[in-house]
Protein backbone atom coordinates (compact mmCIF):
# COMPACT_ATOMS: atom_id res chain seq x y z
CA UNK A 1 0.00 0.00 0.00
CA UNK A 2 1.13 3.25 -1.06
CA UNK A 3 1.99 6.15 1.62
CA UNK A 4 0.02 8.39 2.34
CA UNK A 5 1.54 12.38 1.68
CA UNK A 6 -0.54 14.83 3.64
CA UNK A 7 0.41 18.81 3.42
CA UNK A 8 1.49 18.37 6.90
CA UNK A 9 3.77 15.50 6.20
CA UNK A 10 5.30 16.48 3.34
CA UNK A 11 5.82 20.07 5.41
CA UNK A 12 7.62 18.39 7.97
CA UNK A 13 9.39 16.21 6.05
CA UNK A 14 10.97 19.47 3.51
CA UNK A 15 11.96 21.61 6.40
CA UNK A 16 13.95 18.79 7.81
CA UNK A 17 15.67 18.40 4.72
CA UNK A 18 16.69 22.18 4.02
CA UNK A 19 17.43 22.20 7.68
CA UNK A 20 20.22 18.89 7.15
CA UNK A 21 21.32 20.74 4.04
CA UNK A 22 21.22 24.41 5.56
CA UNK A 23 19.07 25.69 2.91
CA UNK A 24 17.97 29.39 4.47
CA UNK A 25 14.55 29.81 6.19
CA UNK A 26 13.64 25.97 5.53
CA UNK A 27 10.29 26.14 6.65
CA UNK A 28 9.40 29.09 4.73
CA UNK A 29 11.01 27.86 1.83
CA UNK A 30 9.12 24.26 1.93
CA UNK A 31 5.59 26.58 2.23
CA UNK A 32 6.73 28.77 -0.42
CA UNK A 33 7.03 26.00 -3.17
CA UNK A 34 4.35 23.86 -1.86
CA UNK A 35 2.33 26.96 -1.87
CA UNK A 36 3.29 27.34 -5.78
CA UNK A 37 2.91 24.04 -6.69
CA UNK A 38 -0.79 23.69 -5.22
CA UNK A 39 -1.34 27.02 -6.74
CA UNK A 40 -2.81 27.98 -2.91
CA UNK A 41 -1.89 31.02 -0.56
CA UNK A 42 0.47 30.21 2.37
CA UNK A 43 -2.27 30.37 5.17
CA UNK A 44 -4.47 28.22 2.77
CA UNK A 45 -1.61 25.35 3.84
CA UNK A 46 -2.38 25.17 7.20
CA UNK A 47 -6.25 25.10 6.64
CA UNK A 48 -6.07 22.26 4.75
CA UNK A 49 -3.03 20.29 6.47
CA UNK A 50 -4.42 16.85 6.26
CA UNK A 51 -4.93 17.07 2.37
CA UNK A 52 -3.44 14.16 0.40
CA UNK A 53 -1.37 15.46 -2.25
CA UNK A 54 -2.00 13.47 -5.73
CA UNK A 55 1.25 11.66 -8.04
CA UNK A 56 1.46 14.60 -10.10
CA UNK A 57 1.55 17.18 -7.11
CA UNK A 58 4.36 15.22 -5.26
CA UNK A 59 6.09 14.69 -8.48
CA UNK A 60 6.26 18.31 -9.32
CA UNK A 61 7.24 19.36 -5.51
CA UNK A 62 9.58 16.86 -5.54
CA UNK A 63 11.54 18.45 -8.92
CA UNK A 64 10.87 21.78 -6.81
CA UNK A 65 13.33 20.66 -4.09
CA UNK A 66 15.82 18.60 -6.41
CA UNK A 67 16.90 22.37 -8.09
CA UNK A 68 16.77 24.36 -4.38
CA UNK A 69 19.20 21.90 -3.40
CA UNK A 70 21.06 22.44 -6.33
CA UNK A 71 21.46 26.11 -5.76
CA UNK A 72 18.49 27.68 -7.62
CA UNK A 73 17.14 30.42 -5.86
CA UNK A 74 13.51 29.79 -4.33
CA UNK A 75 11.82 33.25 -6.68
CA UNK A 76 13.60 31.54 -9.85
CA UNK A 77 11.56 28.36 -9.06
CA UNK A 78 8.40 30.33 -8.55
CA UNK A 79 8.65 32.51 -10.50
CA UNK A 80 7.89 36.00 -8.62
CA UNK A 81 9.07 38.10 -5.53
CA UNK A 82 6.51 40.33 -3.84
CA UNK A 83 8.48 43.67 -3.56
CA UNK A 84 6.75 47.18 -2.13
CA UNK A 85 3.26 44.81 -1.83
CA UNK A 86 3.45 43.97 -5.38
CA UNK A 87 3.89 40.72 -7.15
CA UNK A 88 6.86 41.10 -9.44
CA UNK A 89 8.10 38.59 -12.05
CA UNK A 90 11.47 37.40 -11.87
CA UNK A 91 13.85 34.77 -13.46
CA UNK A 92 17.57 34.38 -13.76
CA UNK A 93 17.13 37.57 -16.10
CA UNK A 94 17.56 39.78 -13.54
CA UNK A 95 18.65 40.13 -10.07
CA UNK A 96 16.11 39.15 -7.14
CA UNK A 97 14.96 42.00 -5.62
CA UNK A 98 16.13 42.40 -2.06
CA UNK A 99 13.97 43.83 1.12
CA UNK A 100 16.93 46.38 1.59
CA UNK A 101 16.08 48.37 -1.54
CA UNK A 102 12.40 49.07 -0.69
CA UNK A 103 14.24 51.51 1.92
CA UNK A 104 15.31 52.88 -1.56
CA UNK A 105 12.02 53.32 -2.92
CA UNK A 106 11.19 55.16 0.20
CA UNK A 107 13.55 57.59 0.20
CA UNK A 108 13.04 58.42 -3.31
CA UNK A 109 9.07 58.38 -2.90
CA UNK A 110 10.03 61.55 -0.60
CA UNK A 111 11.31 63.55 -3.01
CA UNK A 112 8.22 62.74 -5.44
CA UNK A 113 5.20 65.12 -4.74
CA UNK A 114 1.66 63.14 -4.04
CA UNK A 115 -0.81 64.84 -6.13
CA UNK A 116 1.29 66.71 -9.02
CA UNK A 117 3.33 65.76 -11.82
CA UNK A 118 6.76 64.38 -11.68
CA UNK A 119 9.55 62.67 -13.38
CA UNK A 120 12.14 60.20 -12.10
CA UNK A 121 15.21 58.38 -13.80
CA UNK A 122 16.22 54.77 -12.52
CA UNK A 123 19.43 53.68 -13.69
CA UNK A 124 20.43 50.13 -13.54
CA UNK A 125 16.61 49.02 -13.45
CA UNK A 126 16.84 45.31 -13.28
CA UNK A 127 13.59 43.68 -13.01
CA UNK A 128 12.06 46.91 -12.82
CA UNK A 129 10.97 46.84 -9.22
CA UNK A 130 12.22 50.46 -8.30
CA UNK A 131 11.07 52.31 -10.95
CA UNK A 132 7.50 50.71 -11.12
CA UNK A 133 7.29 50.59 -7.80
CA UNK A 134 7.57 54.74 -7.80
CA UNK A 135 5.14 54.93 -10.44
CA UNK A 136 2.76 52.72 -9.01
CA UNK A 137 3.24 54.75 -5.60
CA UNK A 138 2.68 58.22 -7.64
CA UNK A 139 0.18 58.11 -9.68
CA UNK A 140 1.11 61.83 -11.72
CA UNK A 141 4.59 60.50 -12.19
CA UNK A 142 6.01 58.71 -14.99
CA UNK A 143 9.53 57.25 -14.81
CA UNK A 144 12.20 56.61 -17.73
CA UNK A 145 14.55 53.48 -16.85
CA UNK A 146 17.48 52.27 -18.33
CA UNK A 147 19.50 48.93 -17.88
CA UNK A 148 22.34 47.50 -20.29
CA UNK A 149 20.82 43.75 -20.41
CA UNK A 150 18.10 43.51 -23.35
CA UNK A 151 16.36 40.59 -21.27
CA UNK A 152 16.18 42.65 -18.16
CA UNK A 153 14.56 45.62 -20.21
CA UNK A 154 12.01 43.29 -21.78
CA UNK A 155 11.50 41.93 -18.30
CA UNK A 156 10.56 44.91 -16.62
CA UNK A 157 8.63 46.09 -19.34
CA UNK A 158 6.43 42.98 -18.72
CA UNK A 159 6.38 43.84 -14.94
CA UNK A 160 5.44 47.65 -15.86
CA UNK A 161 1.91 46.06 -18.86
CA UNK A 162 1.29 44.02 -15.67
CA UNK A 163 0.95 45.59 -12.72
CA UNK A 164 -0.28 48.58 -14.50
CA UNK A 165 2.26 51.13 -14.91
CA UNK A 166 3.21 50.52 -18.64
CA UNK A 167 1.84 53.48 -19.90
CA UNK A 168 4.21 55.82 -17.55
CA UNK A 169 7.52 54.03 -16.69
CA UNK A 170 9.69 53.54 -19.93
CA UNK A 171 12.58 51.23 -20.43
CA UNK A 172 15.16 52.00 -22.21
CA UNK A 173 17.93 49.25 -23.42
CA UNK A 174 21.30 50.84 -22.77
CA UNK A 175 24.65 51.87 -20.70
CA UNK A 176 23.60 54.06 -17.47
CA UNK A 177 22.53 57.30 -19.00
CA UNK A 178 23.40 56.46 -22.50
CA UNK A 179 19.88 56.06 -23.83
CA UNK A 180 18.08 59.18 -22.24
CA UNK A 181 17.42 61.97 -24.23
CA UNK A 182 19.78 64.83 -24.63
CA UNK A 183 17.29 67.03 -23.68
CA UNK A 184 15.75 65.30 -20.35
CA UNK A 185 16.01 66.41 -16.66
CA UNK A 186 15.29 64.90 -13.45
CA UNK A 187 14.23 66.37 -10.29
CA UNK A 188 15.26 62.54 -8.77
CA UNK A 189 17.50 60.16 -10.03
CA UNK A 190 17.65 56.65 -8.16
CA UNK A 191 19.88 53.53 -8.89
CA UNK A 192 20.85 50.35 -7.41
CA UNK A 193 24.21 49.48 -9.61
CA UNK A 194 26.08 46.62 -9.56
CA UNK A 195 28.47 47.10 -5.96
CA UNK A 196 30.15 43.65 -5.34
CA UNK A 197 33.71 43.75 -5.83
CA UNK A 198 34.97 41.05 -8.48
CA UNK A 199 37.03 39.22 -5.92
CA UNK A 200 34.47 38.26 -3.77
CA UNK A 201 32.13 36.78 -5.69
CA UNK A 202 32.95 33.32 -6.41
CA UNK A 203 32.83 33.54 -2.12
CA UNK A 204 29.02 34.25 -2.64
CA UNK A 205 26.16 31.52 -1.88
CA UNK A 206 25.39 29.52 -5.02
CA UNK A 207 21.99 31.00 -4.71
CA UNK A 208 23.63 34.55 -5.40
CA UNK A 209 25.80 33.61 -8.11
CA UNK A 210 22.90 31.85 -10.20
CA UNK A 211 21.86 35.86 -10.61
CA UNK A 212 23.43 37.07 -13.77
CA UNK A 213 26.69 38.43 -12.80
CA UNK A 214 26.48 41.85 -14.69
CA UNK A 215 23.48 42.78 -11.54
CA UNK A 216 26.30 41.67 -9.40
CA UNK A 217 30.11 42.81 -10.51
CA UNK A 218 30.70 46.29 -9.32
CA UNK A 219 34.50 45.75 -10.95
CA UNK A 220 37.42 45.64 -8.76
CA UNK A 221 36.50 47.80 -5.62
CA UNK A 222 33.29 47.32 -6.20
CA UNK A 223 32.72 50.61 -7.20
CA UNK A 224 33.44 50.90 -10.80
CA UNK A 225 29.75 51.22 -11.41
CA UNK A 226 28.88 53.91 -8.13
CA UNK A 227 31.54 55.99 -10.00
CA UNK A 228 29.83 56.11 -13.08
CA UNK A 229 26.49 57.05 -11.82
CA UNK A 230 27.89 59.47 -9.51
CA UNK A 231 29.17 61.46 -11.96
CA UNK A 232 27.09 60.68 -14.59
CA UNK A 233 24.02 62.24 -12.96
CA UNK A 234 24.95 65.37 -12.66
CA UNK A 235 24.33 65.81 -16.53
CA UNK A 236 21.07 64.60 -15.75
CA UNK A 237 19.51 66.21 -12.68
CA UNK A 238 17.70 69.45 -12.30
CA UNK A 239 19.02 72.18 -9.59
CA UNK A 240 18.04 71.01 -6.29
CA UNK A 241 17.51 67.12 -7.72
CA UNK A 242 18.06 64.23 -5.46
CA UNK A 243 20.74 61.27 -6.68
CA UNK A 244 19.62 58.14 -4.37
CA UNK A 245 21.93 55.37 -4.34
CA UNK A 246 21.67 51.58 -2.95
CA UNK A 247 25.38 50.21 -1.94
CA UNK A 248 27.37 48.18 -0.09
CA UNK A 249 27.37 47.80 3.69
CA UNK A 250 31.01 48.38 3.71
CA UNK A 251 31.16 51.18 1.30
CA UNK A 252 29.89 54.40 3.04
CA UNK A 253 32.46 56.33 3.53
CA UNK A 254 34.17 55.79 0.01
CA UNK A 255 30.53 57.18 -1.25
CA UNK A 256 30.09 59.65 0.38
CA UNK A 257 33.84 61.10 -0.44
CA UNK A 258 32.88 60.31 -4.31
CA UNK A 259 29.80 61.90 -3.93
CA UNK A 260 31.51 65.10 -2.31
CA UNK A 261 34.04 64.88 -5.15
CA UNK A 262 31.69 65.35 -7.51
CA UNK A 263 30.28 68.40 -6.53
CA UNK A 264 27.40 67.84 -4.88
CA UNK A 265 25.98 68.99 -1.62
CA UNK A 266 24.45 67.45 1.23
CA UNK A 267 26.15 63.89 1.20
CA UNK A 268 25.12 61.93 2.85
CA UNK A 269 24.58 58.10 3.72
CA UNK A 270 21.99 56.18 5.71
CA UNK A 271 21.73 52.99 7.29
CA UNK A 272 19.75 50.01 6.78
CA UNK A 273 17.48 47.84 9.22
CA UNK A 274 20.27 46.18 10.55
CA UNK A 275 22.29 49.28 11.10
CA UNK A 276 24.76 48.71 8.13
CA UNK A 277 25.76 51.45 5.27
CA UNK A 278 22.93 51.07 2.84
CA UNK A 279 22.01 53.91 1.10
CA UNK A 280 23.79 56.97 -0.37
CA UNK A 281 22.39 60.71 -1.82
CA UNK A 282 23.74 63.62 -2.69
CA UNK A 283 21.84 67.20 -4.20
CA UNK A 284 22.75 68.60 -7.50
CA UNK A 285 23.67 72.27 -6.42
CA UNK A 286 20.53 74.91 -6.68
CA UNK A 287 23.29 76.56 -9.11
CA UNK A 288 25.35 74.40 -11.83
CA UNK A 289 26.74 77.34 -13.40
CA UNK A 290 30.67 79.33 -12.50
CA UNK A 291 30.16 80.68 -9.35
CA UNK A 292 31.65 84.06 -9.02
Amino acid sequence: MSETWTIRKVLTWTTQHFEKRQVDSPRLTAEVLLAHVLKVGRVRLYVDLDRPLSKEELATFRGLIERRMAGEPTQYLTGVKEFYNRPFKVDARVLIPRPETELLVEAALRALPRDAPSRALDVCTGSGCIAISLAAERPQASVLATDLSPDACALARENAEALGVGARVTILQGDLFAPVPEDARFPLIVSNPPYIASGEIPGLSAEVRREPNLALDGGQDGLSLVRRVIEGARRWLLPGGLLAMEIGETQGSAVQALLQAAGYVDARVEKDLERRDRLAFGTQPAATGPQP
